[in-house]
């Protein structure tokens, strides 16, 4: 049975009341009979597990970090190039 939250126009109080779909919207204050507005509140309704599209279809896309962390693969059969730095470095050593 669904939980309604009204509020009362006449003396500020919220209350909540269990009714069924087809009952009939609560007219009055319980407290001072004044009239009521019935509120829209949030639902603890939850969508867990697998196949949902917060679980498995939102952002697939892959992250920056994700692509940073995936090592770059280098082709042995081509030469590495070096700098004119690294040259000179490596000849002042031997």
């Amino acid at each position: 049975m669904p939980i309604y939250e009204y509020k009362c126009r006449k003396c500020g109080n919220q209350f909540e009341v269990f009714q069924g779909i087809s009952d009939p919207e609560v007219k009055s204050c319980k407290f001072c009979k004044g009239k009521v507005q019935k509120l829209v509140s949030l639902s603890s309704f939850s969508l867990k597990g697998s196949g949902w599209y917060v679980t498995d279809y939102k952002g697939k896309k892959p992250s920056a970090t994700a692509k940073a962390e995936k090592p770059e693969t280098s082709d042995s059969s081509t030469p590495k190039e070096t700098t004119k730095t690294e040259t000179a470095k490596t000849s002042k050593e031997e």
